[in-house]
């Protein structure tokens, strides 16, 4: 596994347990940088996806329920609902990843850790959502640092 999947995986695990548990992002990441083994760069990049994506989950799921009408977002698993917010938020909010990367990193994170149909779903919405990414990207406003 790549090194910036393995961050991706991390911080995916984070927030599926938040959404599952309610419990605080901080409190389940410090939880499992115990058992993980990540570069302090990688790390970093996990933490700026599990606090990237947690304050704005309201708003990013109204974007991806626009795109995945047939399945209200609360039967969506949570694992894929977590993997497609983390890659909206890299590519369209935050703009750090290109989009075809943010996809095809998700993708092998719903094989990995989605149900057989995962990936295609997960392609699906996010192919929807790629092709919005400005609109999304001025909704969420400027960054602090890029204005």
């Amino acid at each position: 596994m790549k090194s910036r999947t393995k961050a991706r995986s991390l911080a995916l695990q984070v927030l599926y347990e938040v959404d599952l548990s309610g419990h605080m992002p901080g409190e389940v990441f410090e939880e499992h940088l115990n058992t993980t083994h990540l570069e302090d760069e990688l790390l970093e990049f996990s933490r700026q996806l599990i606090f990237g994506v947690y304050p704005i989950m309201q708003a990013l799921d109204s974007f991806i329920a626009q795109h995945a009408p047939e399945w209200p977002l609360d039967q969506v698993a949570v694992i894929d609902r977590n993997i497609i917010r983390m890659a909206l938020w890299e590519f369209a909010v935050e703009g750090c990843t290109p989009i075809k990367v943010a996809i095809n990193e998700a993708i092998e994170l719903a094989k990995m850790f989605g149900s057989d149909s995962s990936p295609r779903f997960v392609n699906g919405v996010l192919g929807s959502l790629a092709a919005r990414q400005n609109e999304i990207n001025v909704a969420f406003g400027p960054k602090p640092d890029k204005q």
